[in-house]
């Protein structure tokens, strides 16, 4: 589920579940430990990257719809599990966003440390309420520090699905890159990072990251109450009717 690419004291951890590279509890997992490890392994920076086309499609939502509650639970644990392990890393992390990424796909990179976007005919955003799905306040918190509460409010209300350009725009991505440039860029960003005074540059990131670290702070309350929105008829039915309209276009 996830291929690791060595760049010297840089570690790519690139995506591997095609076609969309949606997550489930299995994937989240490895990712979570991935993260967590390439510290401990010398690793002085992580790029998350996907494949040419897309970053990730989020939650997979037909395989989560086949789960009982319990199984559902851990899977929210892990996710948040994966968030709190960006936001906590010790080392530099980036998005190298390869194309697509929507719902859980864009939520990884606002933990992250940069955001590089390919240009192109892409979609990016946060659109858990099209889907029925409540977006979970960690999630909101972590975008108002990104973007502001202005833009946080309208694309999480909305559900938007926007283009690198607007994403850029309104700051939930850093920069854009042309498409097969975008994994470079991250590793030069990567580069620029590692050339500062060690020390400085650690202490310092520590400080100016310490309000999204708070934020894990304690959400044993805020996991119980996402875990069961899941749950609720609306989100269910909303949920079952994508998956048959997906299902329907694959078929046609």
């Amino acid at each position: 589920m996830l291929l690791t690419f060595d760049h010297g004291p840089i570690r790519e951890l690139r995506f591997n579940r095609p076609p969309v590279h949606a997550l489930t509890r299995e994937f989240l997992s490895a990712l979570r430990e991935a993260v967590e490890a390439a510290s401990s392994a010398g690793f002085r920076a992580i790029v998350l990257s996907g494949t040419p086309g897309r970053f990730s499609a989020g939650l997979d939502v037909p395989l989560l719809l086949t789960l009982d509650r319990p199984a559902i639970a851990e899977l929210w644990r892990e996710l948040y599990g994966v968030f709190r392990a960006l936001a906590c890393s010790s080392i530099p992390v980036v998005a190298a966003i390869t194309g697509h990424a929507t719902a859980g796909g864009i939520v990884l990179p606002i933990f992250c440390d940069w955001r590089v976007a390919a240009q192109g005919d892409f979609k990016i955003g946060v659109n858990e309420v099209q889907v029925g799905i409540p977006l979970p306040p960690v999630i909101i918190a972590a975008m108002r520090r990104l973007i502001g509460p202005r833009e946080t409010e309208r694309l999480a209300v909305s559900g938007a699905l926007i283009s690198p350009e607007e994403a850029a725009r309104v700051g939930l991505v850093d920069e854009l890159a042309q498409p097969d440039q975008v994994i470079d860029r991250a590793l030069q960003w990567c580069q620029g990072r590692l050339a500062l005074p060690a020390n400085a540059m650690a202490l310092t990131r520590q400080v100016s990251r310490a309000d999204l670290v708070a934020l894990f702070d304690s959400l044993d309350d805020e996991l119980t109450r996402v875990t069961a929105a899941w749950w609720t008829p609306e989100s269910q039915s909303t949920l079952r009717a994508v998956v048959e309209r997906l299902q329907k276009k694959k078929s046609s």
